[in-house]
């Protein structure tokens, strides 16, 4: 993102949550949580930390409306994971499809590692607004999906809110710390982005850590419809 993107983003973000209070907070969560567009919450919760610190927000308040936005905006994108599981067994070009054989592994990996994967991935940047898509294409219980995703974005939501209260104006000096983290989030989604495609493609096996597959078990892409 450009300079200019980045400074038109924080605005509307400080804007936001200056003019609608609380409301924008869990507006602004929800989206955040979706991932689509991306909002920093790196912006949004210390900038709310601060107007906590100015005496604009109430601090239950502020992290009650905080986690719900978030909690909400999960399971939305939960749920267009678990709406995409259909599409994406359809036969495709260039056999950009799951088999069913596949989906199965995916679904036995998923129920054996992610509860700890959701958990974790809300406490990072970037992954914590997609990790919700693959927790629903692959099923998982939404009462578990719900716990993991308090329990991991909790931490990370009171952290932010703090360093907010503690910096007041200053609050905007945190963020650059959080480049590195974003760039070593990017390099993480791009090895699980190679991982399933070479996965996808029976290269390897759906499992950790990779295995690769013997020629004659891969599977053959379906003819284009």
């Amino acid at each position: 993102m450009s300079i200019s993107i980045v400074g038109s983003v924080v605005g509307i973000i400080t804007t936001v949550l200056g003019t609608i209070g609380l409301a924008g907070l869990f507006a602004l969560m929800v989206v955040e949580s979706f991932g689509i567009p991306p909002l920093p919450s790196e912006v949004i919760l210390p900038f709310s930390g601060f107007l906590i610190a100015e005496g604009t927000f109430s601090l239950y308040g502020t992290i009650f409306a905080a986690l719900a936005g978030g909690l909400v905006g999960s399971f939305i994108a939960y749920a267009v994971g678990r709406w995409g599981r259909e599409w994406i067994t359809k036969p495709r070009p260039a056999g950009l499809r799951l088999s069913p054989e596949q989906l199965g592994r995916v679904d036995r990996w998923f129920q054996r590692r992610g509860d700890w994967v959701v958990g974790v991935a809300r406490m990072l940047p970037i992954v914590r607004s997609y990790i919700s898509y693959p927790a629903g294409f692959a099923e998982m219980s939404p009462t578990r999906f719900g716990i993991y995703t308090l329990l991991g974005s909790t931490p990370f939501t009171l952290a932010l809110l703090y360093a907010g209260i503690v910096l007041r104006s200053d609050w905007g000096a945190i963020t650059p710390w959080f480049n590195l983290l974003d760039d070593a989030a990017i390099a993480a989604i791009a090895l699980i982005v190679i991982y399933a495609v070479l996965a996808w493609q029976g290269y390897i096996a759906w499992d950790w850590p990779p295995r690769r597959l013997p020629r004659e078990s891969r599977s053959t892409p379906p003819p284009s419809p």
